[in-house]
């Protein structure tokens, strides 16, 4: 298969084309009419074994709970089908079909923000998720119109998804804790890619209040339970990246948008607009068999007061968590790793590699009250992880770690072997 990518003025062949590149729309033109059509995507397997409580209470009475023997668990977090098409003239398909944890959307919990009740969760409704689902219109490499079901490009993460992109064996925990991970939303996107810059500015239906909590922020904000999304506050994004150091990949990226407005019942939310903004700065350092990623994200929330105290209000049969929300959140990590394969001639030439990683998170969802809210916190936490990441192929890689999630003194520190295996590719050529 033979390809131009949109940003670049050399061809790439299917060797060397990451299935990064392709899922974002990276790819353009397709030489041969057999090669039109990609199928390809990744997937996640995952043991873990948790040494501290999961009872719902251990976050308000953590001394009864700091010698519970733990809890183990199996999962399939991700598993993710790519279907894209080219169909000539500048025009492309994209598409991601995902399946959460092994089946539907629609699952029971016990919420320990809440009263340790049973919840039914349902992030969006129907069987299966689209992660992706649009139409481009490619002018130039500068310049690429998308329309349809996209990813928003906020953070490291939502930027470089895949198990491939990540060490940790489930996704990184702060932002996948503030923020929706994978962020997707129905809208518009502008794109383009020259030597050393990239560029991504969207227009989207903003998030809803109702759905905000005290334990992940605005992250369930983006979905709905109904049969549609309601969108009457508008939300826009913009990311830049650039690449001008050899090795190194530098991003910005920024988001601001109502919420109060996309309630069903939006009234109650009457003279407020909750409005979300939020910015961040990410990087990536991949040369000399070293890896190292690293960002920063902020937010705030306005009117976090007014929205706390009518979600508490609500209905227990609405879909809101009905608790505090933080007025601002953050979350801040820096990983990296070593090939350690490289070291040895026999395994770089079969192209194995074995990177030993180490990680650094610190979150906080209600790093900020407002109102005289009460600040929980219990959301506020560090991780620390080690770990491994082998790479017997390019596309699967067999991950372990050991992380211990760390509290303030009040709380108990919570102590997670994982080990999993993943892979992310193309199966067509």
């Amino acid at each position: 298969m033979f390809m131009l990518s949109a940003g670049l003025s050399t061809p790439i062949t299917a060797s060397t084309l990451t299935a990064d590149s392709c899922k974002r729309g990276d790819c353009q033109k397709i030489e041969t009419k057999k090669d039109r059509l990609q199928i390809g995507g990744y997937a996640e397997v995952v043991m873990s074994r948790m040494f501290y409580s999961n009872n719902w209470k251990r976050y308000t009475d953590a001394s009864l709970y700091k010698d519970d023997k733990g809890f183990g668990q199996f999962d399939l977090p991700h598993a993710v089908i790519f279907l894209n098409y080219d169909f000539g003239h500048g025009w492309t398909f994209g598409s991601e079909i995902e399946f959460e944890h092994g089946g539907t959307e629609s699952a029971m919990e016990i919420e320990e923000e809440e009263t340790g009740e049973y919840e039914k969760e349902i992030e969006r409704g129907g069987e299966v998720a689209f992660e992706q689902l649009w139409l481009q219109k490619s002018f130039s490499p500068t310049f690429n119109l998308r329309m349809g079901h996209i990813v928003v490009p906020i953070g490291l993460t939502n930027q470089g998804h895949l198990p491939t992109e990540f060490f940790t064996v489930l996704r990184p925990e702060g932002e996948n804790t503030i923020m929706p991970c994978t962020w997707h939303e129905t809208g518009i996107s502008i794109w383009g890619r020259t030597k050393h810059w990239r560029y991504e500015a969207q227009f989207l239906p903003g998030l809803d209040a109702d759905r905000f909590n005290n334990k992940n922020w605005i992250k369930k904000g983006t979905g709905s339970p109904y049969e549609f999304k309601l969108a009457t506050a508008y939300a826009g994004a913009l990311r830049v990246d650039n690449y001008s150091i050899p090795g190194l990949r530098i991003g910005l990226s920024g988001y601001i948008g109502n919420s109060a407005a996309n309630s069903l019942k939006s009234d109650k939310y009457k003279g407020i607009s909750g409005a979300v903004s939020i910015g961040a700065v990410d990087f990536m350092y991949n040369a000399y068999n070293w890896i190292v990623r690293g960002n920063f994200d902020y937010g705030h929330l306005s009117n976090s007061a007014e929205i706390s105290y009518q979600n508490k209000n609500l209905s227990a049969y609405s879909p809101s968590s009905r608790t505090n929300i933080g007025s601002d959140a953050i979350a801040t990590a820096i990983e990296a790793g070593y090939n350690i394969f490289s070291q040895l001639p026999k395994m770089k030439q079969k192209g194995q590699k074995l990177y030993l990683f180490g990680r650094y998170d610190y979150y906080d969802t209600m790093f900020k009250t407002a109102g005289g809210l009460l600040d929980e916190e219990c959301w506020g936490r560090q991780r620390v992880a080690i770990g491994f990441n082998y790479y017997p192929i390019k596309q699967i890689v067999v991950k372990a770690e050991y992380s211990d999630r760390l509290f303030k003194s009040q709380y108990n520190n919570e102590k997670t072997l994982s080990i999993g295996i993943a892979y992310a590719g193309f199966f067509t050529r």
